[in-house]
């Protein structure tokens, strides 16, 4: 008896040569890539409408004739004289194979010297193994593709964790955790479109090369028209696209987009990540943050049947109200120190961000410095779910500044787990301070500040058309990816996370 799971530690090379041989002989044979089977059946459908073993007996198996037709990678076999079990997975899940050779003939021969990591389909009837497996009894079975690289060690998998991000089609075969995570991230993806498209608001699509990099203080990548001449830049945002539709008339307008940030790599950033952004006339910064604790709440109960989840080592719990905090009272109740008088003082600001070890530039006015005192002392310990709102004018560029406190945005960050989740804010809707803010920003830009906007004519022309009041809103799905799926890297969520290029192949 043979009991064949994943390769057995040896030379790798060694082994492709072996299957290189093998394919040689099925090239000789004839077609050595069939492409005329057609599936008719998934594993898990059958395990899940055949789970029922005491009504789904051996007999009644048999007695129902079900005959179904499969076809998956081979991932397990066990070979005992004259007949066999082998482990199939497709994309739904995994089933049994029993084989004889009575029934198979030559091709239960074949079968023995096939390899694990082969693409195979079998057709046959279902029955139950003493143990009480529910199995496909093989009638006819066919090797679709020959796999000539051996999967890892099934009690080791990839171990090697960057391998498994550079051959993320081997972690999807081996890794069962792996194929959940992503299964779930298009589960969460679906469920935010549905429950948009349900309130109404239509799903667009905006340029991903743009004139000007704007929509978000980051430093963008460039690119080159070469028919054109002509250089662009690859989006950092798609929020001034999005507001001109709202101009346009499309009031409630949503794209679930690609943005591309020339930054650092890290556990919580990749150079190319997933946004959802939103816009919503007629409603204010509040009005955005009700939507945005709905739609959380209930994309989490619809993906993962649940509102409590565990991440990096917290218990979150979405179910009660998320709490709403202002900035500065925030840096306060954390730092006792600073004053109120404190907060709106520069030179007050900068002793204690000297005083907190925090990095300050000379152009950091005290709306930056408040900001860069809340990132040091408060933000990693906002683990369950908190709206810090009321953000100085100086960062917040595209924001409208409040009605009642002059220096300050109708706006809030959404942070669960020390990350922040999602940014957003009562739009700006008044041209001739969006311009004034822009010539601040290109100021800025030219003082050395790479993340600064450039100044966008265009936009301020559809603002002179009349943007209507509205709440805009940007989530970040990587980040809640990995909340709702306990990940702790963001390369986790990303089926190909950006990785410094190989040397040589393998």
């Amino acid at each position: 008896m043979t009991d064949e799971t994943q390769t057995q530690p040896t030379d790798e090379n060694h082994l492709i040569a072996e299957r290189r041989a093998k394919l040689a002989a099925l090239r000789g044979q004839g077609i050595a890539f069939p492409n005329d089977f057609r599936r008719g059946d998934f594993a898990n459908d059958l395990q899940g409408d055949y789970a029922d073993a005491e009504k789904w007996t051996g007999e009644a198996l048999e007695a129902s004739g079900r005959r179904v037709a499969i076809a998956g990678r081979l991932l397990a076999k066990r070979v005992m004289g004259k007949a066999a079990f082998a482990t199939v997975q497709d994309m739904s899940g995994r089933i049994q194979l029993f084989l004889q050779s009575t029934a198979l003939g030559g091709t239960y021969d074949a079968f023995k010297g096939w390899d694990i990591g082969d693409i195979v389909a079998a057709e046959g009837s279902l029955m139950r193994t003493k143990t009480g497996e529910l199995s496909v009894k093989v009638e006819s079975l066919r090797l679709l593709v020959k796999s000539l690289r051996p999967l890892p060690d099934k009690f080791h998998g990839l171990a090697d964790v960057e391998q498994r991000y550079r051959q993320r089609y081997v972690d999807l075969i081996v890794t069962p955790d792996a194929r959940e995570v992503f299964i779930a991230r298009s589960r969460i993806v679906a469920g935010i479109r549905r429950w948009l498209d349900a309130r109404r608001f239509l799903e667009v699509e905006t340029p991903m090369m743009h004139y000007i990099a704007g929509g978000a203080a980051a430093r963008p990548f460039t690119t080159h028209h070469n028919a054109l001449d002509l250089d662009l830049f690859l989006r950092v945002a798609p929020e001034l696209y999005l507001k001109r539709l709202t101009v346009g008339g499309l009031e409630r307008v949503y794209e679930i987009n690609r943005n591309f940030r020339n930054e650092g790599v890290s556990t919580r950033h990749n150079p190319e990540f997933t946004m959802l952004e939103l816009y919503e006339a007629y409603a204010s910064y509040i009005e955005v943050m009700d939507l945005t604790e709905g739609m959380i709440r209930d994309v989490a109960v619809e993906a993962m049947g649940k509102t409590v989840f565990e991440w990096d080592g917290h218990s979150i719990d979405l179910a009660p109200a998320f709490r709403r905090w202002k900035l500065e009272e925030a840096v306060r109740e954390l730092n006792p120190e600073i004053s109120v008088a404190d907060c709106r003082d520069r030179a007050a600001l900068a002793a204690h961000c000297a005083r907190l070890g925090v990095h300050v530039k000379p152009g950091y006015g005290w709306g930056k410095l408040l900001l860069e005192i809340f990132e040091k002392t408060v933000e990693g310990g906002l683990v369950q779910p908190t709206f810090i709102t009321h953000y100085p004018v100086e960062v917040s560029p595209l924001a409208r500044e409040s009605d009642s406190e002059p220096g300050i945005t109708d706006r809030f960050e959404l942070f669960i787990g020390g990350k922040e989740l999602a940014n957003g804010f009562s739009e700006l809707n008044d041209p001739e301070d969006q311009a004034a803010r822009f010539r601040a920003q290109v100021e800025a830009k030219e003082g050395g500040d790479d993340e600064a906007m450039h100044y966008d004519a265009d936009y301020i022309r559809a603002l002179e058309v009349g943007l209507p009041p509205t709440g805009g809103l940007g989530v970040g799905i990587d980040r809640l990816v990995m909340l709702l799926t306990g990940s702790s890297s963001i390369r986790d969520v990303l089926l190909f996370p950006y990785m410094r290029p190989e040397h040589a192949a393998g």
